[in-house]
């Protein structure tokens, strides 16, 4: 069976894969049990499996806004699942404000003094002279970073 067909065959089942009273949380719960299930059952590393998620959640990703360009902009329900349009607005520009601009440059100024003081072992000086404190840092979270 040709990739092509499989895909084609796929995008058939879509259309009806869940019924109205599947819930998010039965979505979130199928997902761990699918894992689960894959691992338990041998037939794939935990790379293999992995890999072909990240590819398929393209898939689904993609397919989803494709096919959010072409739901109607009122608000409606189908199958248990709400969907609400919502307007983009409109983005206030501050840039364009000169005392904005001057501000932010003046943050970004304080935060390369505030990074290089935390790495220095000497104290370090403002252009008033005055000393610029060690502020605290807060972890990130760690991630694993995929490409493809």
């Amino acid at each position: 069976m040709s990739k092509e067909l499989f895909f084609n065959m796929r995008a058939e089942e879509m259309a009806s894969l869940y019924d109205a009273t599947f819930t998010k949380k039965e979505a979130k719960q199928q997902g761990i049990n699918l894992v689960k299930q894959i691992l338990d059952n041998g037939n794939a590393t935990i790379e293999d499996l992995c890999t072909n998620i990240v590819r398929l959640k393209e898939v689904i990703n993609s397919a989803d806004a494709e096919v959010r360009k072409h739901l109607p902009e009122e608000n409606f329900e189908h199958m248990g699942v709400k969907f609400s349009h919502s307007s983009g607005g409109d983005t206030v520009n501050y840039k364009d404000d000169e005392v904005w601009a001057d501000l932010k440059k003046q943050m970004a100024q304080r935060q390369e003094l505030l990074k290089t003081a935390l790495k220095a072992d000497d104290p370090i000086y403002d252009a008033e002279g005055v000393e610029v404190p060690k502020v605290s840092t807060t972890p990130r979270k760690s991630s694993i970073r995929i490409m493809f």
